[in-house]
């Protein structure tokens, strides 16, 4: 596993990160899912094919992170999450398969909870092992995916087609994968988010974008005091290469980019500028630029 896969795993497994991913995504921002609710799980799913075949090949897929939403006692929806710091561009098959397999597990776990119990009213209940009477629990895999770049993969299982006839597609049942994609979140519905995955988000969201990134991090002052873990976590999947001292339990985002904080030193040199307070050679030479240098930055940064 990459570096940027183990810290993202890491900072979504976070319940209440984790509850606040899916609250955006379900309902809209609402606070329903609450951290305490939600129960870690075994992210290894091993589902056998059904029947009583001489070789059966089992299917082991490991997923990023799995939780059971429990009203204290009793699970009633499973919740996954896989992290995405590249696109993926057969994602929606590979949810498909997690969600599958999931379902199957529960049919068989279902199935081995009966023996010795409750015995089946008719055959076709002995030989699926399931009973009329069972239930499933819903699964909902959720793909969040932790860079600046659109997502311009395929979304559903019928972009992965070609041109097919539609009473031949009608018989296929489609997939749709959940996303939360950092370059698809407007600017208002950021304050949906009710945990630092907001602000971490939106870092990325403007990464490659300094001047918009400069400006967001200046007007919300929740960046001047961001979590270490929040911190490390958008250092490490942008590259940004930010600064501050080991052993910070909060940092200051526009302090620890340099480039912002250079242009923050440029700003003021400007501003004297302007003021007649500083001649613009001086003002370059403080810059450790050329005149021509700074002449260019001055109208950068007033674009």
């Amino acid at each position: 596993m990459g570096k940027k896969d183990t810290v993202t795993k890491d900072y979504m497994s976070d319940n209440a990160t984790f509850a606040d991913a899916f609250n955006f995504l379900i309902y809209g921002g609402r606070q329903v899912i609450k951290p305490e609710q939600l129960k870690e799980l075994d992210t290894t799913a091993i589902a056998l094919p059904y029947g009583e075949g001489e070789r059966p090949v089992p299917i082991q897929k490991y997923r990023d992170l799995l939780k059971a939403m429990t009203d204290g006692n009793i699970a009633y929806v499973l919740l996954g999450i896989e992290n995405q710091s590249e696109i993926h561009y057969a994602m929606p098959p590979k949810n498909m398969l997690y969600d599958a397999a999931e379902y199957v597990a529960q049919v068989e776990d279902t199935a081995k909870s009966h023996k010795g119990g409750k015995k089946s009213e008719t055959g076709a209940e002995y030989l699926s092992g399931f009973y009329r009477t069972d239930k499933l629990l819903p699964v909902i895999t959720l793909t969040v995916y932790f860079d600046a770049e659109k997502w311009n993969a395929p979304k559903s299982l019928y972009e992965m087609f070609g041109n097919i006839e539609p009473e031949i597609l009608k018989f296929v049942d489609n997939y749709h994968i959940h996303l939360i994609s950092p370059a698809d979140i407007a600017d208002e519905d950021f304050s949906k988010f009710h945990t630092e995955l907001s602000l971490a988000l939106k870092y990325i969201k403007y990464s490659k974008d300094k001047k918009r990134l400069r400006r967001i991090m200046q007007e919300d002052t929740a960046f001047k005091t961001v979590s270490r873990r929040t911190a490390d976590m958008v250092n490490i999947v942008t590259n940004s290469n930010l600064h501050y001292a080991d052993g910070e339990e909060r940092v200051n985002m526009c302090e620890a980019i340099e480039e912002i904080r250079n242009d923050a030193v440029l700003e003021t040199l400007i501003g004297l500028v302007k003021d007649g307070l500083l001649s613009l050679n001086v003002a370059a030479e403080r810059a450790n630029m050329t005149v021509e240098e700074f002449k260019e930055k001055t109208a950068e940064l007033n674009n």
